[in-house]
C-alpha cells in the first residue's frame, strides 16, 4: 500500500469497478420492541379488565341501597356518600392514615441499616442474608400475625423479659393498644421496605461514600448527605409498598388492637360481612381507593421529577 509522505498513513488501493461489492455483515437479531409489547398485552388486559370491572361494580354499588332483608340493590342514592362525612368515619380514616404513616417511618428506620449492611458489607453472603429475610414471609400472613400476637401478649416472652429486667410492670400491655397495631403492621410489611432499599444500594456507586467521607468526615453525616440522597428512589418505592397495604389492613387491628384502634379496613369488613350493608361498605372502599390513589399519584410525580433531573 502507498503511504503519504507527510503523515505516513496508509492509503487503501483503488477498488476494481468490475469486482462485486463487499459483503455486508448482518447485525445480530435483536428482539423488537413490538414483540415485548405483544408479550405484555395478555397479562395487561387481564389485570386491567378485572380491575376496571371491580371498580365499576363497587362504584355503582356505592350508589345503591339495601332491602329489608339486607340484600344489596343497585340504584342512584347518594346517602352512602354523604354518610362518609360522619365524624366517626373521619376519625377512623385519620387513624388508619396515621398508623400507615408511622409504619412507613419505622419500617424505613429499620430497613436502612439492614439493607446497608447486606448490600455493602454482606460480601458473598448477600444472597443468603436476603433469603433469610424473605423466606419467613412466605408463610401465611394470618399465621404470622397470630404468632406475633402471642409474642406481644401479656404473658408473652417480650413482656416477661421486660418485667424481669425492670422495664415493665404487671400493668404494662402491648396488645389492645395502638402500639400493638403498629408493631403488627411493621412486622408484616417491613420486608417490602428492605428489598427496594437493598436494590438501590446495590446500584449505588460506592466511590460516592468514600468521597463523602472526605467531605463530611463522620459516617453519620456521610450516610445522611450521601447514602440517603443516592437511594431516595428506593426509599420512595418502599414507602409506597408499605403504605398501600398498611392503610387497608384489618388483621393487625383485629388481633392486636382493641375497639378504639379499628382501621378503615375493619369498617369495610364489618359492613360487608356482619352489618350486611354492602352499599355503605362500597362507599368506604371508594374512599380508601381515593386516598391510595392520591398516594400513588404523588409517588409517580416524584419519580418523574427525579428522572427528569437525572437526564439533565
Amino acid at each position: 500500500m502507498a503511504r503519504t509522505q507527510q503523515t505516513g498513513t496508509e492509503i487503501p488501493p483503488p477498488r476494481d469497478p468490475a469486482a462485486p461489492p463487499p459483503a455486508r455483515t448482518r447485525p445480530r437479531n435483536r428482539p423488537q420492541p413490538r414483540l415485548w409489547t405483544w408479550l405484555l398485552l395478555p397479562g395487561t388486559l387481564w389485570m386491567t379488565g378485572f380491575l376496571v370491572a371491580s371498580l365499576l361494580l363497587v362504584a355503582t354499588l356505592a350508589l345503591g341501597t339495601t332491602d329489608p332483608l339486607g340484600n344489596p340493590r343497585f340504584g342512584l342514592n347518594f346517602a352512602n356518600l354523604t354518610a362518609l362525612a360522619d365524624p366517626a368515619y373521619r376519625t377512623v380514616l385519620l387513624r388508619s392514615l396515621g398508623y400507615a404513616l408511622i409504619t412507613c417511618l419505622i419500617s424505613l428506620a429499620v430497613a436502612y441499616p439492614v439493607a446497608y449492611a447486606i448490600a455493602l458489607r454482606g460480601g458473598r453472603f448477600k444472597n443468603l442474608l436476603i433469603a433469610a429475610i424473605v423466606v419467613p414471609f412466605f408463610a401465611n400472613y394470618l399465621v404470622r400475625m397470630y404468632g406475633w400476637s402471642v409474642v406481644l401478649s401479656d404473658d408473652g416472652p417480650l413482656l416477661r423479659t421486660l418485667r424481669a429486667i425492670g422495664l415493665a410492670d404487671d400493668g404494662t400491655q402491648i396488645l389492645q393498644t395502638g402500639v400493638g397495631v403498629i408493631a403488627g403492621l411493621v412486622y408484616g410489611f417491613v420486608v417490602f421496605m428492605i428489598i427496594p432499599l437493598y436494590a438501590a444500594m446495590e446500584r449505588m456507586d460506592t466511590s460516592l461514600i468514600e468521597a463523602g467521607r472526605d467531605l463530611y468526615g463522620g459516617p453519620l453525616r456521610t450516610f445522611l448527605f450521601v447514602t440517603v440522597p443516592a437511594t431516595r428512589q428506593g426509599a420512595a418505592a418502599g414507602c409506597v409498598l408499605v403504605f398501600l397495604p398498611a392503610m387497608g389492613d384489618f388483621v393487625s387491628a383485629q388481633l392486636m388492637g382493641g375497639p378504639d384502634q379499628i382501621m378503615i379496613g375493619n369498617l369495610i369488613q364489618d359492613k360487608f360481612f356482619q352489618g350486611q350493608n354492602w352499599p355503605l361498605g362500597s362507599a368506604l372502599t371508594m374512599l380508601l381507593m381515593a386516598v391510595l390513589f392520591l398516594g400513588m399519584l404523588g409517588y409517580l410525580r416524584r419519580t418523574r421529577k427525579d428522572e427528569a433531573e437525572a437526564t439533565r
